[in-house]
Formats: structure tokens, C-alpha cells, sequence
């Protein structure tokens, strides 16, 4: 049985989750999950990316970020980003609000905030 289990934990076969009650000195480690990345200087970051947050055309004005958070999706960040914005016939849209998610100190993606979002409820700070 010793050498049976032996060869088993040798290929892989038996890992932490295995029904075979093996002392855990003959099952597989797991995996370390990977560091999660630094916070981003989410300021800087979307002063010098405002295009990847709102079309140029809608001339953002008094951009406002939120502290970022982990992104509870993966290892990035995400952030609320507030601007008062104008339509291409230039006519105020009034302040919009986007989530965005920076995966390696980049924005990954943007998205408009629904109204149940928690971004209605962060503090704000002009960029």
C-alpha cells in the first residue's frame, strides 16, 4: 500500500484533495497563489490615460478617482473614475461615472456604473 501510494503521489496522481487517506507528507503541495500587484498611483494613472477612461470628443472636465480597491475578480485593481462630460453636439451629459479595472498598471477596461454599483458611495479626489 506504502509503495502504491508512493508511486501515485510521485505522478500526481494524489494531491491535497485526494479521498486516499495519505499523511500529508505523501500528497501534493498546493499551489502558492500568485502576489497580488501594488496599488496603482490611480491619479497619475488616469491623468495620463484619460482616453482609455472617456472619448476625447466628450471633453472630460473636473475628473474626480476614487481610491483603488482589489479587483475581487483577479489580481488588478479597480477604481471609480467622475468627469463632467459633453456630448458631441455640445450639450452637457452632465457627470458620468465609469469603473475601471488596471490589471499591470494599465487600464485593462472601463465600464459605465449601473445604478446599484458601490461607486456611488466612494469618496472622490480631482486628479
Amino acid at each position: 500500500m506504502i509503495v502504491l501510494a508512493a508511486t501515485l503521489a510521485g505522478c500526481g496522481f494524489v494531491d491535497s484533495r485526494s479521498p486516499l487517506p495519505l499523511p500529508a507528507s505523501l500528497r501534493a503541495k498546493e499551489a502558492e497563489p500568485p502576489p497580488l500587484e501594488a496599488p496603482p498611483d490611480i491619479k497619475r494613472l488616469v491623468g495620463e490615460k484619460l482616453d482609455s477612461v472617456f472619448v476625447s470628443t466628450s471633453r472630460p472636465a473636473n475628473v474626480r478617482v476614487s481610491q483603488p480597491l482589489h479587483d475581487p475578480r483577479g489580481l488588478g485593481w479597480t477604481a471609480c473614475v467622475r468627469a463632467e462630460l459633453t456630448s458631441v453636439m455640445g450639450q452637457s451629459l452632465g457627470t458620468q461615472t465609469y469603473r475601471i479595472f488596471i490589471n499591470e498598471g494599465a487600464i485593462a477596461d472601463r465600464r459605465r456604473v449601473e445604478g446599484d454599483d458601490t461607486c456611488a458611495t466612494e469618496n472622490y479626489d480631482p486628479i
